[in-house]
């Protein structure tokens, strides 16, 4: 008789980059009786859950949506208080992120931070330049429509300057003025607090991602809730326009 021979499923793939919009800081505070502040505050440890969690699950890439280009528009002493938890997210977590094997990546329009917030972040990402297990990517000051003007700008200004032909101009080329030229689509994106909507966030990028709407707020997401999406994901049948 001929051995029987068995045939395992290979698992499925993990999603190579996740993209989270963490929302519901806010609203977790005010459930709660508590300042705003007091959200943000623990949102920042619900990044440490995220970061590490993604690292243990095999992911490669992970963007956390960390203050929009809208963010702006809020109250100024909000503002001031999102701020100042950046700077000490930067100083405090960096040498763990870096023991870690994580590499930071910050996107978005810097012009607009203060000048001590932009060498933080420029030491943080010089320090963990050299990491390989994730690459953790933050965006602040970021808006999807003003990165998409801002490339368009750039190719309109290289094309009246002779140096780029506009008959050269395909996703290629555009793709390569985004500020994420170097970091692949997102293939999952999450959203936490109940809302369905992208908030203009990474509008060219996630074209063909796949999206997940949490119900929790974002200061009680946990690796298991990203596990869940992950899980959601698994599930989907990516076809990106063409037949099954």
């Amino acid at each position: 008789m001929e051995a029987l021979q068995t045939q395992t499923a290979s698992p499925p793939p993990t999603p190579v980059h996740v993209a989270i919009i963490m929302d519901g800081n806010g609203r977790w505070a005010k459930a709660r009786g508590l300042p705003r502040t007091a959200g943000h505050k623990r949102g920042a440890e619900a990044v440490r859950a995220a970061v590490k969690g993604a690292a243990e699950l095999g992911i490669s890439y992970l963007t956390l949506f960390g203050f929009s280009a809208e963010n702006w528009k809020r109250p100024p002493a909000e503002v001031r208080d999102l701020m100042a938890l950046l700077r000490l997210y930067l100083r405090n977590e960096i040498r763990e992120l870096n023991n870690n094997g994580v590499c930071l990546k910050v996107v978005g329009d810097r012009t607009r931070l203060d000048a001590d917030i932009v060498a933080l972040i420029e030491e943080a990402e010089r320090k963990t330049a050299g990491n390989t297990k994730l690459t953790m990517v933050l965006a602040l000051s970021y808006g999807g429509r003003q990165e998409l003007v801002q490339a368009a700008r750039r190719l309109a200004e290289d094309a009246v300057a002779g140096r780029l032909s506009p008959a050269a101009i395909d996703e290629d080329v555009f793709r390569a003025r985004l500020f994420t030229a170097d970091i692949p689509d997102p293939d999952l994106l999450i959203r936490t607090s109940g809302e369905k909507r992208i908030s203009n966030f990474l509008l060219w990028q996630c074209a063909y991602a796949e999206m997940v709407f949490l119900d929790v707020l974002w200061p009680d997401f946990s690796k298991a809730d990203l596990e869940k999406a992950v899980h959601d994901f698994h599930g989907r049948d990516r076809r990106y326009g063409a037949v099954g």
